[in-house]
């Protein structure tokens, strides 16, 4: 996880486009005699046992975070935010999201309430946390057992407890591939046709224009971010460029961590508004940086001639 953000992505998709299919079902059985059945506490401050309460007969998405996480668990959490609202009210009815901590030293309940409210999580999404030794358990049953937070898992897991399908996937490839495959983990959604009205581009490639910063922002900036369309984890980029200098906004964009630890206002400012999850360093270079200034410089004089709504947080009211 010390690699940049955008050679971990190239990583992932190559190791995907190895396989035959994005995540393989693993054929072992798992349930009761498998996972744990220890308590974990919800962002809520709610007990739950894991298998009885949060795994069982349960169609699940689990991911793996910690919310000092300086890179990459942000956008993680922010582009499974997206599957959810994609889902729609299939999350909480038919799939149920979890996010595991891996640092369960110093991710209290209130924590993990802070950090899911920045992404505005609905009530079919638990972030979980517990003792020390519980959690690593849990975690090692799933799949993680790092021993450095830098090194805990970037894939998701994905099981339907009452089937006994069990898979691996990532968050950072193909979004409509993904969303199918959380959706086929349900056999009665699997073994009806929807293949029609169904996009096959997905989010993995764009049209070689003369906005190189369009891909960037598409896949590292708007889980979190909009262009016109109201703040989301983090502020609306509509007019950016006028209201910030563009060597702050590089220097920023490139290491915004770098920034806050020099006492830097206005990054100061921002944390302050945006509390829940900080600006992530993703390890974009200088040149991309500027790419993607001038892509929302672009956008918004495109937008010059539109209001800007008011969305905000609405996501869940939408669904």
């Amino acid at each position: 996880m010390r690699q940049t953000l955008l050679a971990a992505i190239a990583v992932l998709a190559a190791a995907i486009a190895s396989t035959p299919r994005a995540a393989e079902a693993q054929n072992q059985r798992r349930g009761a005699d498998y996972f744990p059945n220890l308590p974990v506490v919800t962002q809520d401050g709610k007990t739950l046992k894991f298998y009885d309460d949060v795994i069982k007969d349960k169609i699940v998405l689990i991911s793996f975070i910690y919310t000092n996480c300086p890179d990459i668990c942000p956008l993680t959490t922010a582009r499974i935010a997206q599957v959810e609202d994609q889902l729609g009210d299939m999350v909480g009815r038919d799939i149920f999201f979890v996010s595991m901590t891996v640092d369960p030293e110093r991710d209290t309940p209130e924590r993990l309430k802070e950090f899911a409210t920045a992404f505005d999580v609905g009530p079919g999404w638990l972030f979980l946390t517990g003792k020390p030794e519980d959690i690593r358990v849990i975690n090692s049953k799933l799949g993680d057992r790092s021993r450095k937070l830098s090194d805990h898992r970037n894939e998701i897991v994905l099981g339907n407890d009452r089937t006994g399908e069990w898979a691996r996937d990532t968050v950072l490839g193909d979004f409509n591939s993904l969303v199918r495959t959380i959706r086929d983990m349900d056999p009665k959604w699997r073994d009806q046709d929807h293949t029609s009205g169904v996009s096959n581009t997905g989010d993995t490639l764009l049209t070689l224009s003369q906005q190189p910063g369009q891909a960037m922002f598409k896949k590292i900036c708007a889980p979190c971010h909009t262009i016109g369309v109201g703040d989301r984890v983090g502020p609306d980029l509509r007019g950016v460029t006028e209201r910030r200098d563009r060597t702050w906004l590089s220097n920023f964009v490139r290491n915004p961590a770098k920034m806050r630890a020099q006492q830097d206002p206005v990054a100061l400012a921002l944390a302050a508004k945006y509390p829940g999850v900080h600006m992530p360093t993703l390890g974009v270079s200088e040149i991309d940086a500027t790419d993607l200034i001038t892509y929302l410089e672009a956008e918004t004089s495109r937008l010059s001639d539109t209001p800007v709504a008011d969305h905000g947080h609405d996501r869940h009211h939408q669904h």
